[in-house]
C-alpha cells in the first residue's frame, strides 16, 4: 500500500541522489569561479570569457573522475525504485 510517507521517502532518496551526482561538480565549479574571479579582482582583468572554459574542463575532469561512481549510485538506486513497484499495489 502507498502511503503519504513512502511517497515523501523516495522523494527524499531521489534528491540525495541528485545532491550527490551534482554535489562535486558544482563544488568544483564554484571554487574554479571563485578562484578566478580573486585572480581577476587583483589583476584588474575583466575578462567574461576567462572563467567559462576553466570551469567547463573543471566540470568535465570532475565528470570523468566521479562517473563510475555516479552510474553506481544511480544504478543502486534504480534497481531498488523497480523492485519496490511490484509490491506497490497488493
Amino acid at each position: 500500500m502507498v502511503t503519504d510517507l513512502f511517497v515523501v521517502d523516495i522523494g527524499r532518496k531521489a534528491m540525495l541522489l541528485m545532491l550527490y551526482m551534482c554535489g562535486p561538480m558544482l563544488l568544483a565549479a564554484l571554487f574554479v569561479g571563485l578562484f578566478i574571479a580573486l585572480f581577476q579582482a587583483a589583476t584588474h582583468i575583466n575578462e567574461m570569457t576567462m572563467t567559462f572554459i576553466p570551469k567547463i574542463l573543471t566540470v568535465l575532469l570532475v565528470l570523468m573522475f566521479f562517473l563510475p561512481t555516479m552510474v553506481a549510485l544511480f544504478k543502486d538506486f534504480f534497481i531498488n525504485l523497480m523492485a519496490i513497484i511490484p509490491t506497490l499495489y497488493h
